[in-house]
């Protein structure tokens, strides 16, 4: 998922201590596209997914209701819930429109938030914390809102101030040093669990085992925790 794309970097790194034989490729963006990828016969081992919904559509074991195309593509007994990250409402520097809440975005002071597509994750959880507020139509309909196809455009539409907020994961507020100004609780939207697994399509599955639970040790969660995740319960 794009939103690890920092952390994942610096584990690279790590890695090459750990497995000097190991290559490691990223293919980062939304996990909407990810999985998309992965059902048209992209070359993957191991998929970390920013939201249960993506990671289900391939496991055949998931809700019939979620993988309606029952698919089936996760190596049996290697799905984790991996980290949580929370979703954030992030502002420009400077804060230019005051805006303080989620509440806020109500109201006249905002004029255009950034939010991410329906299709990722980002965009879901923001989808909810707005229909919640009963506030998505008004925004929608008074042309508020501009999107992003994952949440590194989200991000970059909040540093360079095109918008007057976004809604993002904390770890993409962190990195790109934009001020938090709200976190959504359970109230607004539902927990942000990154799922992850094996494909049952890699073609070096023991290797992509063995980087999965490197990932789960205390050495890597430093590094998630760094930048705000954080381990799940």
């Amino acid at each position: 998922a794009a939103s690890m794309t920092e952390t994942l970097t610096e584990i690279q790194e790590m890695y090459k201590e750990v497995a000097p034989n190991v290559t490691l490729v990223f293919n980062v963006d939304s996990s909407g596209t990810l999985k998309t990828q992965i059902q048209e016969g992209a070359d993957c081992d191991l998929f970390i997914s920013a939201a249960q919904k993506q990671m289900n559509q391939l496991d055949k074991d998931a809700d019939p209701e979620v993988n309606t195309e029952g698919l089936d593509y996760v190596l049996e007994g290697t799905r984790v819930n991996l980290l949580e990250n929370k979703v954030v409402l992030a502002v420009p520097d400077g804060n230019p429109k005051n805006i303080e809440s989620f509440e806020d975005l109500g109201t006249d002071r905002l004029s255009l938030l950034a939010l991410g597509n329906e299709d990722v994750p980002v965009g879901q959880y923001s989808t909810e914390i707005l229909t919640n507020l009963g506030i998505l139509d008004s925004l929608e309909a008074e042309g508020k809102i501009t999107y992003g196809s994952n949440v590194k455009e989200v991000t970059t539409q909040v540093s360079e101030a095109a918008a007057d907020a976004g809604i993002i994961y904390a770890t993409d507020a962190f990195s790109a040093g934009l001020t938090v100004v709200d976190q959504a609780e359970g109230d607004l939207c539902k927990q942000v669990i990154y799922p992850a697994a094996v494909l049952n399509i890699s073609k070096n599955a023991e290797g992509a085992k063995e980087f999965l639970a490197y990932l789960q040790t205390d050495t890597c969660m430093q590094v998630f925790e760094a930048v705000g995740f954080t381990a799940t319960e």
